[in-house]
């Protein structure tokens, strides 16, 4: 069986792509200043108003392009300020300048001259912490500065208009003041709000040490991705001692702040994080590889503690780079034997086995697969990955594994990783497997379960316990999948199936499909075995003690407690 075109799809979203950046930068702000200059120049040796008005209409339009996603305030200072000029020249030149004319111009120019000031300004606001007692519980994002922009740009356009009609300056005089009064007074507030985030930070290292840490977590990441510390944060508050998640920019402090009630510390350069080594603090966990991590890794005083988001094997999952911690807390013996396998040495006391704890809610098949009349199936590939060599999603022959499910009478929960989005491929292709899930669900009444639903609302152990197996990629599901000792189907798209349990072990207890190259091959044969005889059920049992560790099922989170325990 083939997939559609994945090759077509493949081309389609790097065009689509290219044409999202080309519209980015069609306009760069030299276009704006170009229109603008010309319009002063010939507002100056024109014989008419009329001949500055072309450059002038389009410097403005260009102005308002590069502002039509967001008003940025500090943006296009100089192109304002030639059209500013161009008013006054208008004036000047042409008939004679009027005096509220010219002194609106002024009070406009120095508006916008004033919004650098302003930019800089609010870089320095940011909030120093959220829950912790002794210091100030505000966000520091402060009032809209893009206000002040779009005030300012009004300004300039009143003007542009008044000396282009000859109506009275006075109009253009009052906006300009209206303006000028908005950026001093949101020049004031922002004034304020660095004096309160100094005095926060003033009062941090006091502040914490009264409050008696005895770890910290430390977490930088991108937007969007807060699952890496959500999946952690109920084990560590579990472990019943005093913390804090320390974060290095505004958007994970944002994130993190709706997370938890612990506190939440913003330190975003290296020589701010003296601060906040109090010196109660005796462990820093981290979930993540984040090259920042090493800022906080070289307080020797500490125990670094990697607990990484998931175990797979994935190449990230062997980087060399866990070396840089003191302890890595992994699922299981595969990922202590997958470093190793993968030329990367490391001592086995950096190792500690506590299983997955975030598994502990996973309930275990009762019964074979073949007696369900009809199955549900979790499908929940991965994304492409940062760099070429951890691309295993199967997202581009997706739409053909759903389909041939639902033609099994299947019901199906789709889950795409939540990074899915950030490629246009693959969030076309989110989407049309969403659309065929409903219109079946629609037509036959099947209780599909996507969206929102499933990606929000539902925990990936909630998706698991939905479902009677499992499609994926290499990813660290399928090895949490395990636990469930429910069958599951992997998809080999960088590797040839033939060579996919060699490169990733964890596939010896799957049934494998292969799309290596973009063809689906062997996709009934693996259907087959997942709905019916499953004859790998027995190997599942086996590895999952290998991959998730040999702890008792009433006791499986308690083991990640007790080992954490023992650095605090």
């Amino acid at each position: 069986m083939t997939a559609s075109k994945p090759g077509r799809s493949r081309l389609s979203g790097r065009l689509a792509e290219v044409r999202t950046s080309a519209v980015g930068s069609r306009l760069p702000a030299s276009a704006v200043e170009v229109a603008a200059l010309a319009a002063l120049l010939l507002a100056a040796v024109g014989d008419s108003r009329l001949w500055a008005l072309p450059p002038a209409v389009l410097a403005f339009g260009l102005l308002a392009w590069t502002w039509r996603g967001s008003l940025a305030v500090g943006t296009a200072v100089v192109a304002r300020v030639l059209l500013l000029a161009t008013a006054y020249l208008l004036g000047a030149v042409h008939g004679g300048l009027d005096p509220a004319l010219a002194v609106g111009v002024a009070v406009a120019g120095l508006a916008v001259l004033g919004e650098p000031l302003l930019a800089s300004a609010f870089e320095a606001v940011y909030p120093v912490a959220a829950n912790l007692p002794g210091i100030g519980s505000r966000l520091g994002r402060g009032p809209d500065t893009g206000r002040v922009a779009l005030a300012n740009g009004a300004a300039v356009l009143v003007a542009l208009v008044c000396a282009f009609t000859g109506v009275v300056g006075w109009v253009a005089l009052a906006v300009a003041v209206v303006a000028l009064g908005l950026t001093l007074f949101t020049g004031l507030q922002g004034l304020k709000l660095v004096r309160a985030r100094r005095n926060g930070e003033a009062k941090l290292l006091k502040a914490l040490t009264a409050y008696e840490p005895v770890f910290l977590v430390h977490w930088n990441a991108p937007a969007g991705t807060a699952y890496q510390l959500a999946m952690w944060l109920p084990y560590l508050e579990r472990l019943n001692r005093k913390f804090f998640v320390l974060v290095r920019n505004q958007t994970n402090f944002t994130e993190v702040v709706g997370l938890t009630k612990a506190p939440v510390v913003m330190r975003m350069g290296l020589n701010q994080l003296d601060e906040v080594i109090a010196p109660s603090l005796r462990a820093a966990f981290y979930v993540n590889t984040a090259t920042v991590n090493n800022h906080v890794v070289r307080y020797t005083n500490l125990k670094h503690i990697q607990l990484n988001h998931g175990d797979s094997d994935k190449v990230p999952s062997h980087n060399p780079v866990f070396r840089l911690y003191d302890k890595n807390f992994v699922a299981g013996q595969a990922a202590i034997d997958r470093f190793a396998a993968n030329g990367v040495s490391m001592p086995a006391e950096m190792f500690t086995i506590v299983g997955r704890p975030q598994v502990e809610n996973v309930a275990i098949a009762t019964g074979p697969i073949a007696s369900i009349a009809n199955p549900r199936v979790l499908y929940a590939p991965t994304w492409a990955g940062f760099y070429a060599d951890s691309n295993y999603s199967s997202l581009l022959v997706g739409y053909d594994i759903i389909k041939a499910l639902v033609a099994r009478g299947c019901s199906v929960v789709f889950r795409p990783h939540p990074y899915s989005k950030r490629s246009p491929e693959l969030a076309g292709e989110c989407e049309r497997i969403r659309t065929l899930l409903a219109d079946d669900r629609r037509t036959s009444g099947r209780p599909h379960v996507f969206g929102a639903e499933a990606e929000v609302s539902m925990t990936v152990a909630d998706c698991f316990n939905a479902s009677d197996a499992m499609v994926s990629d290499v990813s660290s599901v399928v090895a949490d999948y395990l636990y469930s000792e429910k069958p599951f189907v992997m998809v080999a798209v960088s590797t040839p199936a033939s060579r996919f349990p060699e490169e990733f072990p964890l596939a010896r207890a799957a049934y494998v499909i292969d799309a290596h190259g973009g063809r689906l091959q062997g996709l009934d044969t693996a259907l087959d075995d997942l709905l019916g005889g499953d004859p790998l059920a027995t190997t599942r049992r086996d590895l999952k003690k290998y991959y998730l560790g040999d702890i008792p099922s009433d006791r499986y989170a308690q083991r990640f407690l007790d080992e954490a325990s023992r650095y605090l």
